[in-house]
């Protein structure tokens, strides 16, 4: 187990009153500094940051999302003005080709004083048609300018939105960036013998897990097809890449960011966030779970891994981290996805 999740139970009662208080997970200034005071504190930070973190990573696919549709929208208005200015000109060329022929003078006397009556009444049935092809056109011009308006309107919506989303996104990395920031700063207080002490327990209890997860499995309990079997491959390639939020790789990782990466490799694009990727299979209790599946963890779903097999997942932790194994149930398991 590791140094931040050896106190789990703790750690995740620290976390949820930060997260569903909006308290301080902070000690008392007056309070002694104990590594294992600073541990829960910086993993309710972490988990905080990581839940502002998995907000980002939905804001800004969202934003992406939106940049998209309005670029669209953008080029149907150029090409629904341009047919609109074509209209309009084809109906005043209509229009001035109406006037010469007739003149403008009213039909009956120009039937009247007509040299050659029979030309006139030819004239005049060529003047109905045109008549029909004005009022055709001013019908479509009409029919185009409304569809323009309606989509100028949507526009302007879109783009409300993706301001507003673009808040979010801005909002989100600064809460992650003050969280982690929190986070480092109370690491700091820990004297050199302590953090040293703290980095030696991690990667102990990270080297027993990877030796536990690249155990030979037992017969029906390797990769439930092809496609686990490839995404698996494919996360146990980054391992030891360093924990980045937003980062989708190959260089660098969150946890969501692993999983999309890791299942894209097997043809299969998730979407990107934990919560989203919680919802995107079917669900199996954790005691059924083959190398492959996703386990989604905590209440809120902030984080997920992907199960590599006795009793281990690999995953992105947090940040300062890298992507290595762990027991699967060295945090809360909310959900477990079959792909």
């Amino acid at each position: 187990m590791t140094v931040f999740t050896r106190t789990a139970a703790t750690v995740m009662t620290a976390t949820a009153a930060v997260l569903s208080g909006g308290g301080s997970a902070l000690a008392d200034p007056g309070a002694p500094v104990t590594p294992g005071a600073v541990q829960q504190q910086v993993a309710a930070l972490y988990g905080q940051a990581e839940t502002a973190g998995q907000r980002y990573d939905g804001a800004v696919e969202q934003e992406h999302a939106l940049q998209r549709d309005v670029s669209l929208l953008q080029q149907r208005i150029a090409a629904e003005q341009q047919d609109v200015d074509n209209l309009t000109e084809g109906m005043g060329a209509l229009a001035v080709a109406q006037y010469r022929q007739g003149g403008g003078m009213d039909p009956l006397m120009q039937l009247v004083f007509s040299a050659d009556p029979q030309r006139y009444l030819e004239q005049a049935t060529t003047l109905d048609e045109a008549d029909g092809a004005l009022a055709a056109a001013l019908d479509t011009v009409e029919a185009d300018q409304r569809q323009l308006a309606r989509d100028r309107g949507q526009a302007v919506a879109q783009l409300a939105r993706l301001e507003q989303v673009r808040q979010v996104v801005a909002g989100s990395k600064a809460e992650v960036q003050h969280r982690i920031s929190r986070a480092q700063a109370l690491l700091a207080t820990l004297s050199a013998p302590q953090r040293h002490q703290l980095a030696q327990d991690e990667d102990s209890s990270a080297s027993l897990a990877a030796q536990a997860a690249t155990a030979l499995l037992g017969p029906d309990q390797g990769p439930a097809d092809s496609r686990a079997a490839a995404a698996l491959a494919a996360a146990r390639s980054m391992l030891g890449r360093p924990y980045v939020y937003g980062a989708t790789g190959p260089s660098a990782f969150d946890c969501s960011g692993l999983m999309y990466w890791s299942w894209r490799r097997a043809g299969v694009v998730l979407p990107r966030t934990s919560q989203e990727q919680a919802f995107a299979g079917r669900r199996i209790p954790l005691s059924q779970a083959r190398p492959g599946d996703l386990v989604i963890y905590y209440g809120d779903m902030h984080h997920v891994g992907m199960y590599a097999g006795n009793g281990m997942v690999i995953h992105a932790p947090y940040p300062g981290a890298r992507v290595r194994y762990e027991r699967a149930t060295d945090m809360p398991v909310a959900e477990v996805v079959r792909v």
